[in-house]
């Protein structure tokens, strides 16, 4: 049994090393792409889409998942063959065997989970730039709307302005030629009020002439 769970363990540590090394790859291109698409430009197109490198990615993830789970089911069965009594003479052999698999499968466990770190602190970070990216966007466009509205309401405003100062100059040039015939018919009304009043002060003159002709009779 145990040379089964040996085979089983070593063809275990061999499908996870080679996801590992894919990961790894995966993960380095995913961060590479990101940092060069922003570099270039957002007209450049990379290989591979974000969403399809994070399927890729995470497929993978799972299946390096499931080994390790399988391998640690396989070491946990060799653990507990070593303490069956029948094998108490391949003891020593078969702890060292069951220590060395151990260790594999911590140094691939801490390799996947420092892997999987790095990747997912780069989609954080552009999940994070995507969404600043976005309110930048979405600012520089409700600025151009703003931008927009105030133009078109500084247009309307002059044009009504204009309109304004228009019809007033219009009346101004209406009064300024109107304005002999009113300056003539003011002249001939004070005419007429100083004609009055002389022909009035005349009255009053000869009446008062009378009177002191007649008291003084």
């Amino acid at each position: 049994l145990v040379f089964y769970l040996r085979k089983q363990a070593r063809q275990l540590e061999t499908e996870l090393d080679l996801k590992l090394v894919s990961f790894s790859k995966l993960c380095t291109s995913y961060g590479a792409s990101h940092d060069d698409h922003r570099g270039r430009g957002s007209d450049t197109t990379p290989l591979l889409s974000s969403s399809s490198q994070d399927r890729m990615l995470d497929t993978l993830g799972v299946e390096i998942e499931q080994l390790l789970a399988k391998l640690t089911s396989v070491n946990d069965r060799m653990a507990e063959y070593t303490n069956t009594p029948s094998v108490t003479s391949l003891n020593a052999a078969v702890m060292h065997t069951l220590q060395r698999h151990r260790d594999i499968l911590q140094d691939y466990t801490h390799e996947f989970q420092k892997t999987k770190g790095n990747f997912l602190a780069v989609r954080e970070r552009e999940d994070l730039l995507g969404s600043l990216k976005k309110e930048i966007e979405t600012y520089k466009s409700d600025l151009i709307h703003c931008s927009v509205i105030i133009a078109m309401a500084t247009k309307e405003n002059m044009t009504s302005q204009r309109g304004m100062l228009k019809s007033i100059q219009s009346r101004v040039n209406s009064l300024a030629n109107r304005f002999p015939a009113v300056n003539s018919l003011i002249q001939r009304i004070n005419l007429r009020k100083r004609r009055d009043s002389f022909v009035l002060g005349g009255v009053i003159g000869i009446c008062t002439i009378l009177l002191l002709l007649y008291a003084f009779h």
